[in-house]
């Protein structure tokens, strides 16, 4: 296999520590994961690639300019994979700077970075650079039950600021790949789920919360629709596009699961029920609480992913009850990775819920 080096931002991350895992499981790439680790990174996700001499690691904020062009320089990447963000929608509601600084100024940091970087290198290298930002369905706004799902040519609707912020960065990265011929290219996945997820988020929440006999917290009617798309394959999906895909191309990658948010809690609480059955409920589901809904949830997304499928040969395969149960059993057997997570930070407490 050919050996590229690939620069990973926010590799401690949900996503983004799913891709290492696979870039160094999976393929004989040397990788850099450059990650703040904030709240929601966690090294603990990467501890079966932690000690592989093609794995390195190095604390640093994408909006210092000056420590990315040194790493840059000095680890000489082919790829840039662009993953750090601040992605909670509650979180933006409540504190909407952070997402501007990390999610706008900071891909601004990368770009500008990733130019110099590029107009430095010999013509064959840079034959084989490309900078690929990784981002979300929520910049197209929300769809109505009987709408189309999200093509690439879709407008962007942006209803939060957290997605707001993701709008901007795909902005610019689509402005330096135009105005710099920066070698770029975006993705827009649709909600991912599966092992290491942050408890704060729908899925490890209800499962966490349901295990503890805590209240499982459903916005609104529940009735909200995202299509799921289980993480492993996400990560399959962002290597092909960076090796396979054309420079100045959009890729939606979406898992075709549409589901109800009730739909997806009350699932979790059948397999539970079968996997590990509550001594004092007749069933997990007497959990489920209705609370009041976030200001401006948009109602569905969905994806279409034809673009992907017939450009690159990738479609999700991975059936949502299959990767939901295989989640489920995860936390459970997992308590020493998600424990300490909660311990330290309460995330159940405040948030959750985010779809």
């Amino acid at each position: 296999m050919q050996q590229s080096r690939i620069l990973v931002t926010g590799g401690a991350g949900f996503i983004g520590s799913a891709l290492v895992r696979f870039l160094i499981h999976q393929t004989n790439s040397i990788v850099l994961n450059v990650d703040k680790l904030t709240y929601a990174a966690n090294l603990a996700s990467l501890d079966s690639v932690a000690d592989v001499s093609r794995y390195s690691f190095i604390q640093a904020d994408i909006c210092d300019q000056q420590k990315m062009m040194e790493l840059f320089f000095a680890f000489k990447p082919e790829k840039i994979i662009h993953l750090a963000a601040e992605s909670h929608v509650d979180r933006s509601i409540d504190g909407p700077s952070t997402f501007i600084q990390t999610n706008i100024i900071g891909t601004y940091n990368l770009l500008e970075v990733a130019r110099q970087y590029y107009s430095s290198l010999p013509s064959k290298k840079r034959a084989l650079f490309r900078f690929h930002h990784v981002s979300t369905d929520e910049v197209y706004g929300d769809l109505s039950k009987d709408d189309f799902p999200f093509s690439e040519a879709h407008r962007y609707e942006p209803s939060s600021p957290y997605s707001a912020s993701k709008a901007a960065s795909d902005h610019l990265v689509r402005a330096w790949n135009r105005t710099y011929k920066l070698p770029c290219s975006i993705s827009n996945c649709s909600n991912n789920y599966g092992p290491f997820h942050f408890p704060e988020k729908l899925i490890p929440l209800t499962i966490i919360n349901a295990l503890h006999h805590k209240a499982i917290p459903v916005f609104g009617d529940g009735l909200q629709i995202r299509d799921w798309l289980f993480v492993e394959e996400h990560a399959e999906a962002i290597y092909r596009i960076v090796t396979q895909g054309k420079v100045g191309e959009t890729y939606n990658v979406g898992g075709n699961s549409e589901r109800t948010n009730i739909e997806v809690v009350r699932a979790i609480c059948n397999i539970l029920d079968k996997l590990k059955p509550s001594k004092t409920l007749g069933s997990y589901k007497e959990l489920i609480q209705f609370v009041t809904d976030r200001p401006g949830h948009d109602r569905r997304y969905a994806i279409d992913s034809s673009k992907l499928d017939n450009a690159l040969n990738w479609q999700a395969s991975v059936k949502f009850e299959e990767g939901l149960e295989h989640t489920v059993s995860w936390f459970i057997n997992n308590e020493h990775w998600w424990r300490p997570i909660i311990d330290s930070q309460d995330a159940t407490k405040r948030y959750g819920v985010d779809v």
